[in-house]
């Protein structure tokens, strides 16, 4: 019998209840709308077929042009790249360098980053998992992060343990740890990871959050400066800044640009000094650091950001870009 608020619905036989009719009308539009999505989104339905297995077949070269012509409107030049999207791509096939894998890696990064500058610059690492069944929440704080170490994406923020939604948590985790993100994108130092769940813990910086300061380095040259945030929007703010804190004359084309400009970090010297030191010998590298209670602390480093698709302006920048990154011989 249907109690509460399910009424029992009878129609040329079948019986269910009201309740449920209207939880699966919602679900059979969501499927109509991934449907429609699939049919009429390129972007989409290449990352649905990626994630089906369907590309499996292709090297790592077929996928990556057909990505990025997808992406950015024209195959790739790999014999001869001259954009930083091209000589991005370029990496990902011939620079097959074992200690990327070990930089990507949000848990084995730690260790490269404690012998580069020291363990001060750390966040704490609280429990490390191969799953988020096996968490144990008794024994972690009030207030943690939860991260995926073989993605992007796999986080889950917990400001009070007791109102953690553990149903929201568990989805959103498991659910990181079965994807394997090379396939994504064909990002080779991805491929051998182990995905694990751990937690780190809560830097409370206010209501305003921290600011996430992402040096691109070029051959272990810091050369500019990403500071990004979301406004009010799900749509992301981004604006480049140089190493003495001014607008540079390029941007990201397919962002808005933040519409304040942030203050100039307190330690930015020593912040550029640490990007020179984690990025030495690297073609090229993102490092992401913080600013939090006068201290500088380690975020994660980055090969590839956006996939290497990313769209610069005014246009040549990306060109001149291209033309800071000096690729080592084929592997």
């Amino acid at each position: 019998m249907a109690s509460g608020k399910h009424k029992v619905l009878s129609t040329e036989g079948d019986i269910y209840l009201a309740g449920d009719c209207h939880h699966n009308k919602k679900k059979h539009m969501s499927k109509l709308k991934k449907i429609l999505q699939y049919l009429t989104d390129p972007d989409y339905r290449i990352f649905k077929n990626a994630k089906l297995g369907l590309y499996d077949r292709l090297s790592d070269e077929d996928f990556i042009k057909l990505l990025f012509k997808v992406e950015m409107g024209y195959v790739p030049d790999l014999e001869n790249p001259r954009t930083i999207n091209e000589k991005l791509q370029w990496i990902k096939i011939y620079d097959h360098n074992p200690l990327y894998t070990k930089m990507v890696d949000k848990i084995a990064v730690k260790d490269y980053v404690k012998e580069k500058i020291g363990g001060e610059h750390i966040i704490r690492t609280l429990g490390i998992w191969d799953s988020y069944d096996d968490i144990d929440f008794e024994t972690l704080p009030e207030k943690f992060v939860l991260k995926c170490n073989h993605d992007s994406g796999g986080l889950v923020i917990v400001k009070d343990k007791e109102k953690m939604d553990r149903k929201m948590a568990r989805k959103t985790i498991s659910s990181s740890l079965r994807i394997n993100y090379y396939k994504k994108y064909r990002e080779w130092p991805y491929k051998d990871i182990k995905a694990q769940v751990f937690a780190e813990e809560y830097l409370d910086a206010g209501k305003d959050g921290l600011t996430d300061y992402k040096f691109f380095c070029f051959n272990g040259e810091p050369k500019f400066i990403n500071v990004s945030r979301f406004e009010h929007t799900d749509e992301e703010e981004i604006s480049f800044y140089s190493l003495d804190w001014k607008p540079t004359p390029f941007q990201r084309s397919d962002h808005k640009l933040l519409s304040i400009d942030p203050p100039r970090p307190a330690h930015l010297d020593e912040m550029i000094s640490i990007s020179r030191k984690l990025s030495e010998g690297i073609p090229f590298l993102r490092v992401d650091l913080y600013e939090f209670k006068d201290r500088i602390l380690f975020g994660e480093l980055t090969l590839f950001p956006t996939a290497g698709m990313a769209k610069y302006g005014p246009e040549g920048w990306s060109e001149t870009l291209g033309s800071w990154i000096h690729l080592p011989m084929k592997s």
